[in-house]
């Protein structure tokens, strides 16, 4: 059994709580929302950790986990060791790792993926840092990651830095497979010689070069709404593949589809965009296309 300190429990935060609960492990969680936290402060949460503590960061990506990390490098002493699991940029965990060290306090990056599935699922952990500190948090990420082999789902990529740009790199693949999808959804049902979408998409599940979890939730989101009609074709990104395309560009590695698909998302933000229109004018202008005028 193995004590934690947990900060940060939204939707994975408070997930990966119970999953180590079931595991055996004794979490003492801290939220801002007290409804959900054991404790009242960061402050008071670390006075319920036995030393040497262990703390998992959860919060958002940026100012509030720097602000986090510097916090606990007040409260913690040499010997503890914290672990950042958001959505960190890696270049931020250079600096974290900075001010721990200067107090004696060991730092960890873990990407983290399997969204609010890895309750059940299990989570994909990509870790930077010391093999030392690795191997001394082995347990926390032996409960976290999924059932079977240990190198299936959980990797030490390298040193400090290295596990947040494993799961940067991760997203941006993500993001290319999303889009794949999304377009083949988009010309089947645009063509109208399949009848059936939902059943064509759901009969790739299995024995299909192109079957994956992420497929399998795209057929539970036609389970729930076969047009998808519920929903608005507006598609935020949180960062990781802005992310990706500069280092593409920093090492002139060509990221086609996943530039594409990052563009595509800001695409589906833009109800009236100043560049279609001047398309629109363009193909009217050189061929006489109709145009459709603003308002109509």
């Amino acid at each position: 059994m193995v004590q934690l300190g947990l900060v940060g429990l939204g939707r994975m935060g408070f997930n990966m709580r119970e999953r180590l609960r079931a595991a055996g492990h004794e979490v003492v969680g801290f939220d801002r929302n007290q409804a959900v936290s054991d404790s009242t402060s960061l402050a008071d949460m670390v006075s319920k950790l036995d030393a040497p503590r262990i703390v998992w960061v959860m919060v958002p990506a940026g100012g509030p986990t720097r602000e986090t990390v510097a916090e606990l490098g007040e409260l913690l002493a040499e010997g503890d060791l914290v672990i950042d699991g958001g959505n960190s940029r890696f270049t931020d965990d250079k600096h974290n790792a900075e001010v721990l060290s200067a107090k004696g306090i060991g730092y960890l990056d873990c990407g983290v993926s399997g969204g609010v599935w890895g309750k059940e699922n299990g989570y994909g952990l990509m870790v930077g840092g010391d093999k030392e500190l690795v191997e001394r948090a082995m347990p926390i990420f032996d409960a976290l990651r999924p059932d079977g082999p240990r190198e299936e789902g959980f990797s030490h990529a390298g040193s400090v830095g290295a596990g947040h740009y494993a799961k940067m790199i991760h997203n941006g693949i993500e993001y290319g497979l999303m889009q794949a999808y999304a377009e083949g959804f988009e010309l089947l049902e645009a063509a109208k010689v399949v009848e059936d979408v939902p059943a064509v998409i759901k009969g790739w599940q299995r024995g299909t070069v192109v079957r994956s979890w992420l497929l399998d939730l795209l057929v539970r989101a036609l389970d729930e709404d076969p047009e998808l009609d519920d929903l608005e074709g507006y598609v935020e990104d949180s960062g990781e593949g802005r992310w990706t395309l500069e280092e593409a560009i920093n090492h002139a590695v060509p990221a086609p589809v996943i530039s594409a698909a990052l563009f595509a998302r800001f695409a589906s933000r833009r109800k009236d965009s100043s560049a279609m229109r001047a398309v629109a004018a363009l193909r009217n202008q050189f061929g006489g296309h109709a145009v459709k005028k603003a308002g109509e």
